[in-house]
């Protein structure tokens, strides 16, 4: 199949690019190749903001509850952990398009009214965190709303009150992409329809990028180069770039590939494509599942959110990733690809050894399906860490149950941080099924916890403090679950 270079807009200017290291960060791209220095660099890892810039797409994956087909959806992303490949049929905006004629958008002018601004190296990150904000919300916005769109950007000059009063009080008037979205619609739907049957090849310094445009096509190029790295949002990988200095050799995107991107309910439970963004599949997740809405919200920065993938997180085998102890213990399903060959495994299974999966050469994860549960099931989730949003967990704790006559009758309990993969608790499970649910049971349960794990000291937590802090979360849910309304009390007030 032939190879297209990649194609995007740079605010309303199309550009093409065929010869260029396809290791390059969207930040490195703007700054040292167009000299756009208004996005900064301030840490380099997607941690601080500082880099934000702001993608439009209308293009294919984006589910139907964020995107209607004559919409174009803004999310906010660090354009520090971003590769070049992943602007192929996007818009990108940067803090020097916002101005037009002469005036200043209306949330660079709250800025300047709120007194949002002081030593002003992170300034330009807020304001375009606040543009997608602008765009993607009526006004003004709640204060749930603000704090999450602002939770990834860091102001060092402690300057929060009044760029949070600049987020509420921005106005929401018609602006220069609002009277150009219908051309910017149909430009972006052509480089689509341009790109519907080839791969999107970028190449340079000995380094090349394939970005297949179909699942098909995406098995038959990892087949072909079976030493390449897969790559979909690249929130860890492009570390290794950014902090490590790697270069690959071979990168296959799979953020092109609308099969990938699905998100679909059934009766039967959620099959979510591998390339879905927590921010596509998050909001039906917590309609169903509000304990895992909430723990997703404080997976990583709403930067984050936006573009790292569920297929990565699993792939990337980290024994302190959040989501996999959850489909441990929901008894999630990984569809596997090999060429055309699909196998099922349980994810469970997948985990062998510190970041070591049972992905064979030349296969890869294409979805995951999570089986509903009963109505009757208690699901709690405890994510335990050293700052509250935006931080990797010491423990991920979750424990899904039923109670028959105050007997556990099904029982599930997943950690992470506890181990070298994300594991269930098996003899701690044993210490609770078939048992009276009540504290001595507890007590058996959390004594059992200390043969299931011998977790390790490391800069989050020492081996003793995860040991008690998962034993405390199981007495935690053994209280919530018997005493729901004093729980939601003191959530209510918290």
């Amino acid at each position: 199949m032939s190879s297209k270079p990649i194609r995007f807009l740079l605010n309303d200017e199309e550009v093409s690019l065929a010869d260029l290291n396809p290791n390059t960060t969207v930040l490195q791209y703007l700054r040292q190749q167009l000299g756009k220095v208004g996005t900064k660099e301030g840490c380099a890892s997607g941690d601080c903001g500082a880099c934000t810039v702001v993608l439009g797409e209308v293009s294919k994956g984006l589910s139907k509850e964020l995107l209607s087909a004559d919409e174009i959806h803004y999310k906010a992303v660090n354009a520090c952990i971003a590769l070049l490949p992943s602007l192929h049929g996007k818009q990108l905006i940067t803090v020097e398009d916002l101005q037009h004629k002469g005036q200043m958008h209306s949330v660079q002018q709250s800025m300047v009214d709120q007194h949002g601004s002081q030593c002003g190296f992170c300034t330009p990150g807020f304001v375009m965190s606040l543009f997608a904000l602008n765009k993607n919300h009526e006004l003004p916005p709640t204060r749930q709303q603000t704090t999450e769109a602002l939770g990834g950007n860091l102001c060092r000059c402690t300057g929060y009150r009044s760029i949070i009063d600049a987020a509420m009080t921005a106005e929401k008037r018609p602006d220069q992409f609002d009277s150009r979205s219908a051309i910017t619609i149909k430009r972006l739907q052509a480089i689509a329809d341009d790109s519907s049957d080839t791969t999107i090849e970028l190449s340079g310094d000995g380094c090349r990028s394939f970005s297949p445009q179909s699942v098909s096509e995406l098995a038959h190029l990892i087949e072909t180069y079976p030493e390449a790295r897969l790559v979909a949002g690249g929130t860890d990988l492009c570390l290794q770039i950014t902090q490590s200095l790697d270069q690959f050799d071979t990168l296959i995107s799979t953020l092109d590939v609308a099969e990938l991107c699905q998100v679909e309910r059934s009766e039967e439970g959620f099959t979510i494509g591998a390339a879905a963004t927590y921010s596509q599949f998050a909001k039906p997740l917590s309609q169903q599942y509000p304990e895992w809405g909430a723990m997703i919200e404080r997976l990583g920065s709403l930067q984050i959110r936006n573009l790292g993938t569920l297929g990565g997180n699993i792939a990337n085998a980290s024994p302190v990733g959040d989501m996999p102890p959850v489909l441990i213990a929901m008894g999630a399903t990984l569809c596997l690809r090999k060429g055309e060959r699909i196998r099922q495994l349980a994810i469970e299974d997948f985990f062998l050894d510190y970041k070591q999966t049972a992905l064979e050469a030349g296969e890869f994860i294409q979805s995951i399906f999570i089986p509903s549960v009963s109505d009757r099931t208690h699901l709690k989730i405890y994510k335990v860490s050293k700052r509250f949003d935006d931080d990797i967990s010491a423990v991920l704790a979750v424990i899904k149950l039923q109670l028959k006559d105050n007997i556990v009758s099904t029982i599930d309990i997943a950690f992470g941080g506890m181990a070298a993969i994300p594991k269930r608790a098996v003899k701690c499970e044993a210490a609770l099924r078939e048992q009276q649910w009540n504290e001595a049971t507890i007590e058996r349960a959390a004594a059992a916890l200390s043969e299931d794990f011998t977790p390790l000291s490391d800069a989050r937590a020492s081996s003793q403090y995860r040991l008690q802090v998962a034993q405390n979360l199981l007495r935690r849910a053994y209280l919530e679950i018997n005493n729901p309304d004093v729980v939601t009390q003191v959530v209510t007030h918290a």
